[in-house]
């Protein structure tokens, strides 16, 4: 049957369900609002097909893009079906459950009204009605409902059909320029704001305010944007000795409202040699949505929403599903191997801002249990290896920057341009203070890193020995090229030895807060972990299990690094930004620790140097040596910082093998000679007069 065909039917099986009364009333409601939702899903695309993007004002385009996100945002979340809490208390914990979740994969389908993907669109459809049929014929024959199980099969066949299709879309979005849909919109008319609904995507004032302040800087700072952007996508590559001439794409991925920029850097990559691939964040179980966006996106809805989504695969998930989705990603890499081996990585530009959110386990959400937890640390490990077979991790690179959105208040025009100088630091200064950061550091066996007032760190980071001095280091001297803003120097820290507790009162990790973060490390390894975000120590710590070790037991720490940019430090003190930073420019700010792998992961055997010409030696510790050994065992598939603001930190020494200690920080402020400038931000006297001029 031809796909539009299928829409056609599918359509008109669904406009007739709203005029049916086969269903308990409970149900009946259920599927006549899933019913509306797709009629209106279907109304939005027929829309798009007759032009209406093009001949509607703002407002109208305003209103029409509400309506499609209207019922899951906080103000009406709480009678949604799309909420776990409210679903199962209508329809009960069993079926309630599996129908929340099928809602919100059914508001996945909004995309594909404006993309105009008819067979996307069909078969969430034909899901819909399958599980409609299944309750209306038990509830016509036997005036019962359907069994759970049932119903779970029925979406897992859904899941297994169409794997290797999302697979598919999913790489080609990635790896091939021809996907261009967002790519039309960024060459297009950006003049007024009503692009931005081109997209398909929840569209606020945040994104139009964004778009009216980006348009309105002078044109020499809005290259100056892309230019810091793309350069330090190109500097990613020099300082890894990696060769960008072998590389033909690069994946581009943004928040919505940026384009200004984003236009002017597709021009550059171009000059550079490379096609930009732009694609959608992916949402619900099939595409493998989660709390994190990768790729285009718009404003988040309701980040309570995507909390209580975000472990919907648990209806789905066994040892089959995982090796079908292994075995389509093979398949498609093969497919486009010469593609994945063109591809240099990705490009972000992150946007921080919002106001945090408290977010609340909800009853009823699908969580996955112990076993499913073990499958996807496994799946993720699989599919990582299985990438960087085709994507090789030493000969890609990236790159990152962040600006602020509206979101973060009245002052955002103030703080955006704060955030552009602070994006802009100066390149040599920087790397001139680090290299005696670096120089000290070298010299010791390993590092101690002390708390003060209230902060219950107590930390002993051992180091590599080195076996040449001369010409190998420990540390690499980050400025401004994968990791924008410049600002500091890391290192894989040896796991043996290395002990202590690594604590943090308040701080947030990708999106979600943690108060009392607690880590207690054993020879480089978490043994034991807490935080007092929830009344009971179960619940904190399988929210640390969930979201910081990533379901694993335990992780180790991949990196050690002493955050210098005390200009971003202060700034956020001073617009009281601290808790809406992203870990880009947060890990700048005092020193921070990563659990999980480091940062050569997947690269450990390529050569690495400082601008000095210094090999950074230390790229593999314990559990990524395992490689050569057992690749299932050296990788873990995430990469945590966590870092503890200066006015938080008593100490960092280094111990030399002579035990001769060398102090980096005391106090929160740095008084190794050479770095005094690092305490110029701050304001204080003292620093002022000892202000010495950069050294040549």
């Amino acid at each position: 049957m031809m796909v539009e065909e299928r829409f056609l039917l599918a359509k008109e099986r669904i406009g007739q369900i709203k005029n049916e009364q086969v269903l308990a009333p409970q149900f009946q409601a259920y599927f006549v609002k899933m019913a509306e939702f797709l009629g209106m899903a279907c109304e939005n695309y027929e829309f798009v097909r007759k032009g209406g993007l093009k001949n509607s004002t703002l407002g109208e385009l305003k209103e029409r893009n509400y309506r499609l996100y209207e019922d899951i945002l906080p103000a009406n979340y709480g009678e949604s079906y799309a909420n776990p809490e409210a679903c199962t208390a209508r329809l009960g914990e069993g079926l309630g459950q599996i129908l929340c979740v099928l809602y919100a994969e059914l508001r996945s389908i909004i995309p594909f009204c404006y993309e105009g993907r008819l067979e996307d669109m069909a078969v969430r459809m034909e899901l819909f009605l399958e599980i409609y049929g299944a309750f209306c014929c038990e509830g016509a024959e036997c005036g019962q409902l359907p069994a759970g199980e049932s119903l779970r099969d029925t979406i897992y066949w859904y899941v297994s059909d169409y794997t290797r299709d999302a697979t598919e879309q999913k790489l080609r979005g990635l790896l091939l320029p021809e996907e261009d849909f967002a790519l039309n919109i960024l060459e297009g008319d950006l003049t007024e704001p009503k692009y931005l609904f081109r997209y398909g995507e929840y569209v606020t004032e945040n994104e139009i305010k964004t778009w009216e302040h980006l348009s309105a800087l002078p044109k020499e700072t809005l290259k100056k944007l892309a230019d810091t952007y793309t350069e330090g996508y190109r500097m990613g590559f020099l300082a890894t000795n990696k060769d960008i001439s072998k590389k033909k794409t690069v994946n581009i991925r943004y928040r919505l409202g940026f384009e200004p920029v984003i236009h002017l850097a597709v021009g550059n990559f171009r000059e550079m040699g490379l096609a930009p691939t732009i694609y959608r964040a992916a949402s619900g179980i099939l595409q493998g949505g989660g709390m994190g966006r990768a790729g285009y996106y718009g404003a988040l809805p309701n980040r309570q929403y995507d909390f209580d989504h975000k472990d919907d695969q648990a209806l789905v998930l066994d040892k089959k599903l995982v090796q079908l989705r292994l075995e389509a990603s093979r398949e498609c890499f093969e497919k486009y191997k010469e593609e994945a081996a063109a591809f240099g990585g990705p490009a972000l530009v992150e946007v921080f801002g919002e106001k945090p959110v408290k977010l609340q386990e909800k009853p009823g959400a699908a969580r996955l249990g112990k076993a499913q937890q073990k499958l996807s640390v496994a799946y993720m490990a699989a599919a990582g290896e299985l990438q960087n077979q085709y994507i090789k991790g030493e000969e890609r690179s990236f790159t990152i920057i962040a600006f602020p959105g509206p979101e973060i208040g009245e002052g955002f025009p103030e703080i955006f341009d704060r955030v552009i100088e602070i994006n802009t630091l100066d390149y040599h200064l920087y790397q001139r203070m680090q290299q005696r950061l670096i120089d000290a550091l070298d010299q010791g066996q390993y590092v101690v890193i002390r708390g003060m007032g209230g902060n219950k760190t107590s930390l002993k980071v051992m180091l590599h020995p080195l076996r040449d001095a001369a010409k190998e280091t420990n540390f690499e001297n980050c400025v401004a090229d994968v990791n924008i803003p410049v600002g500091e120097v890391f290192t894989s820290p040896r796991l043996a030895g290395t002990e202590g507790t690594l604590h943090v009162g308040r701080v947030y990790l990708n999106g979600l807060e943690y108060q009392d973060l607690t880590l207690d490390i054993r020879d480089g390894m978490v043994v034991d972990y807490n935080c007092s975000n929830f009344g009971s120590r179960e619940l904190n710590r399988k929210y640390m299990k969930d979201n910081v070790l990533c379901h694993h037991d335990t992780l180790p720490l991949g990196e050690f690094a002493i955050g210098t940019n005390t200009t971003a430090f202060v700034a956020a003190r001073k617009y009281h930004i601290e808790d809406r930073l992203p870990i880009l420019i947060a890990e700048k700010t005092g020193p921070h620790f990563a659990v999980g792998d480091t940062c050569y992961s997947h690269a450990e055997d390529v050569p690495v140097y400082n601008p000095d010409g210094k090999e950074i030696v230390a790229r593999d510790n314990e559990c990524s040596l395992k490689r050569k050994e057992k690749d299932g065992e050296a990788y873990f598939n995430c990469h945590t910082d966590i870092t503890i603001p200066f006015d938080e930190l008593g100490e960092i020494s280094v111990v030399t093998p002579e035990e001769q200690v060398i102090a980096i920080i005391e106090e929160g402020r740095f008084v190794l000679p050479g770095c005094e400038e690092l305490n110029l931000p701050f304001g204080d006297t003292k620093a002022q007069q000892e202000r010495v001029l950069p050294h040549p």
